[in-house]
């Protein structure tokens, strides 16, 4: 089931960073470990983010970007259920298509079985050689994610240490086939993969449900990309790109190779290192 707005997911590393989210206006708050594009936290930390958020905005985590097996997978996605998270993102790396059309379907239906409300999210990753030698995201992904009898689709970047993003990845008009596909098989369509601020706008406007970041609402000097602290003020600037229920999105900023913004154009044309 889709929500009726579009919403941003801040990554946090515990309490301090989930308050921090919540006074800059996150809608979601992700518990993880920033060591990995799905670092898997603690039950323990996953609770204690539970308990210090406001019961109105949900909780978020994920049970890995690899699963070693289909009943270890299964154990850990109603763990992270019983611990507190209302939305379980569910690792789907290095498996092959017809793997994951057999393994997927038990995780959802493990977590829906003791928990019926709460939303499972497969996420795959647009990493060259995972989509090319495993499952192609945006050509497979909503298909898989409905034969799962999922939520919604993430498509997120797998290596968060060579400095490449989602949108280095896909154009945008790739990013709205997967929204078209996600939708009109009654999916959420989710991205992430060291999504910037400037590249937020052409998202939004491309229709994607929620943009998942962490490293672009980390204080500068903090630590090292993805490693520093949720600043509330970064992440009021990220929340202010997101366009009010029933409102079009923000023109869109293309950076050209110079690193000058425009307003023309959807399709982002920067070359920077992110995190």
């Amino acid at each position: 089931m889709r929500e009726s707005r579009q919403r941003l997911l801040v990554g946090v590393r515990g309490t301090t960073e989930a308050r921090a989210a919540v006074e800059g206006g996150a809608q979601i708050v992700d518990v993880e470990y920033p060591a990995s594009a799905l670092g898997t936290p603690y039950p323990l930390n996953i609770l204690a983010v539970r308990d210090a958020v406001p019961q109105s905005i949900p909780i978020a985590t994920n049970i890995g970007g690899e699963q070693p097996g289909r009943s270890t997978a299964c154990q850990a996605a109603l763990g992270v259920a019983l611990a507190g998270a209302d939305i379980i993102k569910l690792g789907l790396a290095k498996m092959p298509l017809g793997e994951a059309q057999e393994f997927g379907p038990a995780l959802v239906r493990t977590v829906k079985k003791w928990f019926p409300r709460k939303r499972c999210v497969p996420v795959l990753f647009a990493d060259e050689r995972l989509a090319r030698w495993y499952i192609d995201p945006i050509k497979d992904g909503a298909d898989l994610a409905a034969h799962m009898k999922a939520d919604g689709l993430l498509v997120d970047t797998f290596d968060k240490g060579i400095g490449m993003g989602l949108l280095d990845y896909y154009r945008l008009h790739e990013i709205e086939e997967l929204i078209a596909k996600c939708h009109d098989r009654g999916l959420e369509a989710w991205v992430g993969g060291s999504i910037t601020k400037d590249e937020l706008p052409g998202l939004w406007a491309a229709g994607v449900d929620a943009v998942c970041v962490r490293g672009a609402a980390c204080q500068p000097g903090t630590g090292p990309g993805r490693w520093g602290e949720i600043s509330a003020e970064l992440v009021a600037e990220l929340v202010a790109t997101v366009p009010a229920r029933g409102e079009p999105a923000p023109a869109p900023v293309a950076i050209d190779d110079s690193g000058a913004a425009s307003e023309s154009g959807v399709e982002s044309q920067r070359q920077v290192i992110r995190w």
